[in-house]
């Protein structure tokens, strides 16, 4: 019988939580595992039009790592023209490309980078996640990743999960107006 799979959590307001996802993903596809990363509240390209770093790397992996970005662009920042609606419908389009890519059976990790983010900023109810938790298939690894803005209910989660990092910001060059870095931020 296949062993079963775990849900671990990569939270917190430092960086580092979607990294420390593609490190995991790298360390699985070495492993021969397939990878799906499904990005929400990301639209995959930064400035628009031009990927982020880490899509075009993940695409030297492919077939067995890919990434979706479900995201339609920075909510409420960057000079966002979608409305809260438009985000959602997005990011519930992204749950259920979830739901289809998981029940497969094709994958062995699946990542949904930012989708605590996603609950954070009302594109996901909560339950929705903590559903998606409950039903993993049993041989599925499962990562999630995101900041919980008001830390309104990442205890819930962590009690469901496996695994739980808390990722701290100690310092972190925004807070003195430094924009993000091509190659280091994304």
């Amino acid at each position: 019988m296949a062993i079963a799979g775990q849900t671990l959590v990569f939270y917190g307001d430092g960086k580092g939580k979607t990294s420390a996802a593609f490190g995991v993903a790298l360390r699985a596809v070495g492993r021969g595992w397939k990878v799906l990363m499904i990005q929400y509240t990301k639209m995959g390209e930064w400035p628009k039009g031009e990927p982020m770093g880490e899509i075009n790397g993940a695409k030297r992996l492919a077939p067995d790592f890919e990434v979706v970005s479900t995201g339609i662009g920075f909510v409420n920042i960057f000079g966002d023209t979608y409305t809260l609606d438009e985000h959602r419908a997005a990011a519930q389009r992204g749950l259920e490309l979830y739901k289809e890519r998981a029940a497969s059976g094709q994958y062995n990790l699946i990542i949904l980078d930012e989708a605590i983010g996603a609950v954070s900023q009302g594109q996901w109810d909560l339950e929705q996640l903590l559903d998606i938790i409950r039903q993993k298939p049993r041989e599925l690894n499962l990562l999630i990743t995101g900041h919980d803005d008001d830390k309104k209910f990442i205890d819930q989660l962590v009690a469901v999960v496996d695994l739980a990092t808390e990722m701290r910001k100690v310092k972190h060059p925004f807070d003195e107006g430094h924009q993000a870095r091509k190659g280091l931020d994304y």
